[in-house]
């Protein structure tokens, strides 16, 4: 395994079980390694199910078997593969979906639509049936395992686990959440990273568990990029048991549905950022802040055009505050900007201001700044309210040699 990334937490929060789910881990061998690599989990009946799925239009039979079963918005089971995605694999890739689910049921005894499944690594190989129904049925015997083995098992070049918890008061009863994901690489979705799965104990209804998880992807796993790559098997899943006791969240109005929502945002932001953290090769997590632009939506893919820079990124991993990069990724994106009205900052230093370099700033403070392991770049486009943030990492060598030998 890799190395450790440096802007990887030093401890782990400590992790609520949730009520109404049980987590086991088995070996299916998807890979010639020595851990586990296929994650069960099993749910309460009638929990309630939401999703963000991929919007590549080569996605994976995972991603289109959970598309399909979430319109029914109930889940008994989720199935997570790791090692191999599955993805482009034709019809033996879903006939390896339907068996997982199938094989799943008749543990359960629940519909086979009651059962979700995502899979994770290498692209274009057909998950073998053989070992994911022996990995499944060993999973089944398995005892109990706790959220880091979890969150471990459905890892493929990451480097740590990545889980994060949140709470919150509904109707009196304090609900809690507890999310797992796994991403480092091929992240820039158009809707969430790579896998990730939030759970709470929480009484609400699939619609507006949907529609809540729909509006705060779109401030989280939507706002992170590390390569401009998106997967196709990226997948969020929310299960929401209702074992916390509170009347059920139904709409906005509901008691509690305030509360719930920012719970369920603080969660994934702290997923969202987690991923960003353990980009392949990273070494410095950067955030992107726009503003002053025509509108939010301008703002979001002014951001994402610097996020996605190979030269902003090579510049901050070489510690270099070449800000003419950002004035050209700004200019690449399409959005209304003005280089007349274009200011820019890193850290708390302003560099460029009205179209040209502020004439005689220090640039110690910068040099400073960009020596850390958090850098913040700002941009003023001066054209109206719009407002993004968004968070990449450096691109370094690292990422290189992961890739080049991905397969081997």
């Amino acid at each position: 395994m890799t190395d450790r990334s440096p802007l990887a937490p030093p401890t782990l929060p400590a992790l609520p079980e949730i009520a109404g789910v049980t987590r086991r881990v088995a070996r299916a061998r998807y890979k010639a390694w020595d851990r586990c690599d296929l994650t069960f989990i099993t749910l309460e009946p009638a929990t309630a199910v939401a999703g963000v799925l991929t919007q590549s239009r080569c996605p994976s039979p995972e991603v289109e078997w959970c598309r399909r079963a979430l319109v029914l918005g109930r889940a008994r089971a989720l199935v997570v593969n790791a090692g191999n995605s599955n993805a482009f694999t034709g019809n033996r890739g879903r006939a390896a979906v339907e068996a997982i689910a199938a094989r799943t049921a008749a543990h359960l005894d629940c519909d086979p639509s009651d059962v979700f499944v995502a899979s994770t690594g290498v692209i274009g190989v057909p998950l073998p049936i053989d070992r994911a129904e022996a990995g499944l049925d060993a999973a089944y015997a398995a005892p109990p395992c706790d959220w880091i083995a979890a969150a471990e098992t459905i890892m493929t070049t990451d480097t740590f686990a990545k889980v994060a918890t949140a709470s919150a008061i509904v109707g009196g009863h304090r609900v809690e959440l507890v999310g797992i994901v796994k991403g480092s690489g091929m992240i820039a979705p158009d809707m969430a990273t790579m896998l990730g799965f939030v759970f709470t104990d929480a009484a609400v209804t699939p619609e507006f568990l949907q529609k809540a998880l729909s509006a705060v992807n779109t401030r989280t796993f939507s706002c992170i990029t590390v390569d401009s790559d998106t997967s196709t098997s990226d997948t969020v899943l929310a299960f929401a048991t209702g074992a916390a006791g509170n009347a059920p969240i139904e709409d906005e109005d509901s008691a509690g549905a305030d509360a719930f929502t920012a719970a369920l945002a603080d969660l994934c932001m702290q997923l969202a950022q987690l991923v960003v953290r353990d980009g392949e090769g990273a070494r410095k997590l950067i955030e992107i802040t726009v503003e002053g632009a025509e509108s939010d939506r301008s703002a979001h893919r002014i951001a994402m055009s610097i996020a996605n820079s190979p030269l902003v990124k090579t510049a901050i991993a070489g510690e270099d505050a070449n800000w003419g990069r950002v004035v050209m990724a700004v200019g690449k994106a399409g959005e209304p900007a003005e280089r007349d009205r274009l200011s820019i900052r890193f850290g708390e230093t302003q560099v460029a201001r009205d179209g040209l370099a502020v004439e005689g700033y220090d640039e110690a403070p910068v040099a400073a700044h960009l020596k850390g392991d958090e850098i913040a770049i700002g941009v003023d486009l001066g054209l109206g309210d719009g407002r993004a943030t968004v968070w990449t990492c450096d691109l370094t060598h690292g990422y290189i040699s992961i890739n080049a030998d991905y397969r081997s």
